[in-house]
């Protein structure tokens, strides 16, 4: 069974997460943000993993940390729960629309972690100085997306390129990007039948 608990407790956060990578879709997701749990419901949903998450965080100061350590047990819990990879495709693509936004994703389980992440945001609110800061939804930061995805790829040993092909509204488009990530890990993750006892490496390991 690939699945298990992760716990990682800071001055900052206080995460446990439980994956199971071979799930229904299921969760229970409590971040401190609602878009948040809205963005996590549809990973689980459509990457068909039970995902249970719990963060305690200062979010009194931002949702930064929060969603920089969320990265970092999710991206850990599909590292240990992967094992030596025997058996998985390993690499998947796709292009997800949401609407008028369209997303390419495409990911590799190679033990290198990297992130490409090629979206554009408009700009929603100006600082006290009239600078334009980045977009928020709801009171989420959508900055915080990549600072969430470069977490997952550092601690799951991942390369990963997101890229905005096209769209106009930030919730449609990261969205869109939530969801293509899922469907891309969700056919990564799975068995090849014909090679389900070799690692999928010329090397011999991941």
């Amino acid at each position: 069974m690939r699945q298990g608990v992760i716990n990682r407790r800071t001055k900052e956060t206080d995460i446990t997460i439980s994956l199971n990578l071979d799930g229904e879709g299921k969760s229970e997701i409590s971040t401190g943000s609602g878009f948040f749990n809205h963005m996590l419901e549809l990973f689980a949903s459509h990457g068909r993993f039970d995902l249970k998450v719990r963060a305690n965080g200062d979010t009194d100061v931002d949702f930064h940390h929060s969603a920089e350590d969320i990265g970092i047990v999710l991206g850990t819990a599909f590292k240990d729960n992967l094992g030596d990879k025997r058996g998985i495709k390993r690499y998947a693509d796709i292009i997800l629309p949401m609407d008028e936004a369209l997303i390419l994703c495409a990911l590799d389980f190679s033990g290198r972690s990297y992130l490409a992440y090629d979206v554009t945001l408009k700009a929603t609110k100006l600082s006290d100085n009239g600078e334009e800061m980045s977009a928020i939804v709801g009171s989420f930061d959508t900055e915080l997306v990549e600072e969430f995805l470069l977490a997952f790829v550092r601690s799951s040993g991942l390369t990963l390129h997101i890229k905005q092909l096209a769209g106009t509204n930030t919730h449609h488009i990261l969205e869109g990007v939530f969801k293509a990530f899922a469907r891309a890990l969700r056919e990564a993750v799975s068995y090849d039948e014909k090679f389900k006892s070799e690692i999928p490496s010329t090397k011999g390991s991941l």
